[in-house]
């Protein structure tokens, strides 16, 4: 079952999910900072942080994957058959 957070990626634009990427991996670095520097009152903000970062990187890659074409997913299926012998 999608979540929530899911599904309202689904209907950001290119230029979205770009800046929001870009915003997101701000604040997680400054977050990191923050915490190895004074520690935070709540760490599992982090936590939040990285997996809202992961989800934005999955939809723009599944993006990406969607727009190849016939070409190029047929080479991404022999690497990733090669990865998979070794």
């Amino acid at each position: 079952m999608a979540t929530k957070k899911f599904l309202e990626l689904q209907e950001f634009s290119a230029e979205e999910l770009a800046n929001e990427i870009k915003e997101t991996q701000a604040q997680l670095q400054k977050l990191k900072f923050d915490h190895a520097i004074k520690g935070l009152d709540n760490p599992l903000v982090l936590r939040d942080i990285r997996r809202d970062y992961a989800r934005l990187k999955s939809e723009h890659r599944r993006r990406e994957v969607a727009a190849m074409d016939a070409e190029a997913l047929a080479n991404r299926s022999k690497i990733r058959t090669r990865r998979k012998r070794s």
